[in-house]
Formats: C-alpha cells, structure tokens, sequence
C-alpha cells in the first residue's frame, strides 16, 4: 500500500549549517597590498549562506622597532618574530572556532604547521618566495634564509588543497613535485567590482589631482607593479624612451612602486625628461581605477608572473593592454591583449606606436578592441570565485 502522508508528517531534510572559514591573512603592518586585496576579495566574496568566513591575523607586537633610534634591522626582526612565534600562538588560541582554514598568502604557508591536518587550504601565487630552495643556482641565500624557506615550504606541502591562481603556476608547483595533483586546483583571482568603466565622479576628481586634468592630446601609458627585477622596468624604460621619440604627446606613470637608483640612471641614460615620467605611490581602489580609466593603453613586461591581476583590472575598466608573452598573461589576457616577447624592445615600440594610431585615428576599432578586453575580463567574476573555493571548502569540511 502506497502511503499518502501529509506534507507536515514527513521529516524535513536537516538544514547544513554554513562552513567556518577562517580566512588567514598576512600582518597588516607588512603592506603586501596585492596579498590585502586577495583576502578582501575572498572574504566578501564567501560571506553568504555557504560559508561564514572571518579574517583571522594578530596585530604586529613591536619589539625592539619600538626603541629609540630603531632601523630597518630592528623592524625586520620584529616581522620574523611575529610571522613566526606571536601568528601561530594567535592561531593555535582559536582552532575550535573553525571548520576550515585559508592561508591566503604562500609565503605564510609556516603556519600550516599548527593548523588542523585535512582542513587546511593555501592559495598559491607563484614560486618566488621557494627559489633558493627550487633553484639554488639561481638565488644564492644564507644558511639561515633557507632554513627559514624550507619550514614554510614543508607547510605548503601540508596543505589539504593547495588553489593556483593561473595553470601555470600550477605546472610550476607540479613540475617540482610539491604537492599530488590531485590536491592542487587551479581558481583564478576576481577583480573588485570597483574596477568598473563607470566613471566614479569622486574618484576621478582624484585622479585629477595626482596627474592633473586629462588632455586629449596627451596618451598616458600605465604601468602598475612594483619595481622589482622580474617586473622588467628596464624594458618599460627603453620601450618609453623610443616611443617618446616618435610620439612627444605621451606620458609614463607608474604606480605601485618607486624606482631604484639603477632605474633612475637609466631614465637619465636614455634622455628621457623627468617631467614625461610620473611616479604616483599604491593607491586607494577606487581612485587606482580612474587612473585605469584615463590611461590610454597599460604596459606589463613582467618576465614571469604568477597570474597578473593589473592586466585585468585594466581590461575590466576597458583599458587595452599590451605585455609580454608569458603563460600566466596568455591566460589573463587571452584573444583581447597584445603580446610581446619580453626583451623584443622593437616588437614593443612597434605594437605600442600601431595601438597609440589606431586610437587616434580608428576610434571605431579601438572600440572594438576595448569591448574584447571587458569581455574577457568578465572571466574573472566575484561570484565565480566565491562558488569555486565553497567547492573546495566542502570538500574538506
């Protein structure tokens, strides 16, 4: 006999409580604004009915930086103490509060060591923080460098999950054999809905005042990043100074990073006037994406990158891109940027003065071109990112 209970008499399905997540994320008084703006993104992005995500971090204890006169020296060995003796404290003080835990900057993978074993996932930007580990010839570090990099390498490798945010820095991590594929998945970053084409009247007032009142007639090229080797200045330099030559109505800022003597040098070196270059130090979102705006085309010529996150910030405020041609900006910038091989400084002088005339002279297919790079940047949603770690995140719950 077929039974024909009441909606009311048959027992409901339990409701699944939401996941803990405890989103772990790197000393504020470090200012890694790239690694700030990840645990952001994440933590807004998981607050739903799926998962209850909280940031978890200590404030920096200051030691011996508190002294008087204290240095550079003073302020470093602080950080290692934090990073080292008073972070991990802090997280062992809360373990029962979570279901999961989210190291969401490899360089602090050490803390894995005093985290659950199986509820504990790293997000992997790229293999630069293991180099004189991986590849010794390449970086010479002291004794006590490496053993340091060791212990948060031996963490990564701890890791339930390990999340790469570009498949090549996946095949990076593989190809040294860190971690069992089958624990290593790949989710690209989001960019903050604040990277917008919309003109954002108050942020562009402050654009204004950085860099004056946009003038038509002047093509500012934006680069952003910071000054370090892999990022390639001298590239960017030399690709400037050219196209100075051929075009005097464009202008070079850089955001996110002072330039080094060396850099400096250089610019003299290469003729170019002091007054074609602006330096504008890391900026507040919504201001860095009127500068996006204003900016006639971004240049990247990064030498290796684990993902590139100001290529699409900059196609997600319909700003073509050229960079170079790297893995992880074929990935990011698939069919709608133009790429360069990075030391073709012909190449880049070539492509860029082509871009710089087709703005100027085919307003119809410079359209075009910014309307594939919002489509690609539409790739690399919020919500996207948020349903792609929950995954995760019940996987090992």
């Amino acid at each position: 006999m077929i039974s024909c209970a009441s909606p009311s008499s048959v027992a409901s399905k339990p409701e699944v409580p939401p996941i803990r997540v405890a989103v772990i994320c790197d000393l504020l008084e470090e200012h890694w604004y790239s690694m700030e703006l990840v645990g952001d993104m994440l933590l807004s992005g998981l607050r739903t009915g799926a998962a209850l995500a909280d940031r978890v971090r200590p404030q920096m204890k200051h030691r011996l930086s508190r002294l008087p006169g204290a240095g550079r020296t003073a302020y470093n060995v602080d950080r290692l103490a934090n990073r080292f003796y008073d972070y991990p404290r802090h997280l062992r003080s809360r373990l029962d509060e979570f279901d999961v835990f989210h190291v969401v900057d490899h360089s602090y993978a050490h803390l894995l060591h005093n985290l659950p074993l199986g509820r504990s996932v790293v997000t992997c930007h790229d293999l630069d923080t293991f180099k004189c580990i991986l590849d010794p010839n390449a970086q010479n570090r002291s004794s006590m460098f490496r053993a340091m990099t060791r212990h948060i390498l031996d963490g990564l490798r701890k890791a339930a999950r390990i999340v790469c945010v570009s498949k090549a820095t996946r095949d990076e991590l593989l190809k040294y054999r860190l971690q069992c594929p089958a624990r290593v998945t790949v989710v690209p970053n989001c960019v903050d809905p604040i990277y917008s084409p919309v003109e954002n009247q108050q942020a562009d007032s402050n654009a204004r005042d950085l860099l004056g009142t946009p003038d038509p007639g002047i093509a500012e090229l934006l680069h952003v990043g910071s000054t370090i080797p892999r990022k390639r200045i001298d590239i960017l330099l030399r690709v400037f100074a050219q196209v100075r030559r051929s075009n005097r109505n464009t202008r070079l800022v850089q955001i996110g990073g002072t330039f080094t003597d060396a850099q400096v040098k250089l610019i003299r070196d290469l003729g170019v006037s002091p007054d074609s270059i602006r330096v504008l130090p890391s900026l507040d979102r919504r201001t860095l994406a009127a500068v996006y705006r204003r900016a006639a085309i971004v240049i990247q010529p990064s030498e290796h990158e684990g993902f590139g996150l100001p290529v699409v910030e900059a196609m997600t405020c319909g700003t073509p891109v050229i960079v170079s041609d790297i893995p992880a900006f074929r990935e990011v910038g698939g069919s709608a940027a133009a790429f360069c091989p990075v030391t073709a400084i012909d190449t880049w002088v070539e492509v860029l003065l082509s871009m710089l005339s087709e703005r100027a002279e085919l307003p119809r297919l410079w359209e075009v071109r910014r309307l594939r790079c919002l489509s690609q940047a539409s790739q690399f949603s919020h919500a996207k990112y948020a349903e792609s770690m929950t995954a995760i995140y019940k996987q090992i719950a």
